[in-house]
């Protein structure tokens, strides 16, 4: 992050270049956190559109590297031939095109070959007479009677040209781009500031036309929304197989407590460490750490179950099983912790040299998982050794 604001402080005073500077990105390709699409028909009122947005997105803080992909269109040379005049003469509009083409374009008549290397010799008109319009006026093309002027058989005007045209799902879309410095605010404030401040715009948007955001924002819908399913159906298949072992709900319940504990553990370890909650990551953290947790609480369900089998009074089953289950939980639950602090601290061991590494690059993807799986595990294990024989009570 040093180094980002170091670069981007010594390159915003440069003249007439647009300098993006961002930080390489992890894992899948998700678009920038502010990616605002503009869509529409006119593209003239598409970049209007983006400079207005671009003005408001610059009002927020912690914004850089404002963007779009706006190219305006540059003026254009018109030939319109006159087809009837060109037919008289014996000149057909595929000839009169082919010889604007190659006198403007060029075209390779031969390759020039000087050692390994070879040249391409290209047949054009000078630079110095492709700049200029008047030049057109003075091309002649061989007829039967001799040479004939292009003026001749064709006008020309100077018109506005289109520049380049983005298109999504068969849309003229312009995209207004920027980075957050999330060290600084949260991405999806910025996108909240930013939604809030652009409805006055989008409510004086011309017809037809509209505001969408896009990019990391939606990646990161279509990633919350797919692991909230995830987490209900292993919600949902821990409680199937819960009641079909234990024959009771209220059991059940008291089982499934222990998630909700562990989710306590989660936040305070992301706090505890200042990391923000990755919806990808994170969410597959949560998701297993459901399927981890619950042993615990199974463990001393279990057991009590039995102790009152055998005839002991509910008081007596809770404390016994709490006694005798003490020693199993806590070591099942350290060792999954000690487990998992390589991948938190980066140390791993890389066995193509026998040597220990200090900075593993694969625990930077995986270390929000196991931050979550580790807090979220320890804080469970505590709660769920109070909690679940409370409740059984």
């Amino acid at each position: 992050v040093e180094t980002i604001n170091e670069v981007r402080d010594r390159v915003k005073n440069i003249p007439g270049a647009e300098i993006t500077v961002q930080e390489q990105e992890e894992g899948l390709p998700t678009g920038a956190p502010i990616n605002i699409e503009i869509v529409g028909d006119n593209f003239e009122v598409l970049g209007r559109i983006a400079h207005v947005i671009r003005g408001v997105i610059e009002k927020i803080p912690f914004v850089h590297d404002i963007r779009d992909d706006y190219v305006p269109g540059s003026p254009t040379v018109k030939v319109r031939i006159d087809r009837q005049k060109a037919a008289m003469m014996g000149l057909s509009t595929q000839t009169i095109g082919f010889a604007l083409k190659v006198a403007f374009n060029g075209i390779k008549v031969s390759t020039f070959r000087e050692g390994d290397e070879d040249y391409d010799i290209t047949v054009q008109l000078p630079e110095s007479d492709r700049r200029v319009t008047d030049i057109l006026r003075e091309l002649l093309f061989p007829v039967g009677t001799g040479l004939v002027p292009l003026s001749t058989v064709a006008k020309f005007e100077v018109a506005g040209g289109l520049g380049q045209i983005n298109r999504i799902n068969h849309e003229r879309v312009v995209t207004v781009k920027a980075n957050v410095d999330e060290k600084e605010v949260p991405g999806p404030v910025v996108r909240a500031q930013a939604e809030k401040l652009l409805k006055e715009t989008s409510s004086s948007l011309p017809p037809g036309y509209k505001i969408r955001f896009t990019g990391e924002f939606e990646e990161q819908q279509k990633a919350q929304a797919f692991l909230t399913k995830a987490l209900g159906a292993a919600i949902f298949l821990i409680i199937l197989i819960l009641i079909a072992q234990f024959n009771s709900v209220g059991q059940t319940v008291i089982i499934i407590s222990s998630v909700i504990l562990s989710l306590g553990g989660v936040f305070l370890g992301l706090t505890f460490l200042s990391l923000p909650f990755g919806i990808i990551m994170t969410g597959v953290g949560v998701i297993s750490l459901g399927g981890v947790v619950v042993n615990n609480a199974i463990v001393l369900v279990d057991y009590t179950n039995k102790l009152r089998a055998r005839g002991l009074t509910l008081k007596e089953a809770i404390v016994a099983a709490g006694c005798t289950r003490l020693r199993p939980v806590l070591l099942t639950a350290i060792t999954t912790i000690l487990g998992l602090l390589p991948m938190v601290t980066g140390v791993a061991f890389d066995f193509h040299v026998m040597e220990i590494s200090w900075v593993s690059e694969s625990s930077q993807w995986w270390r929000s998982m196991a931050i979550v799986v580790i807090f979220g595990l320890a804080l469970a294990t505590l709660l769920t050794l109070v909690v679940v024989p409370t409740l059984y009570s």
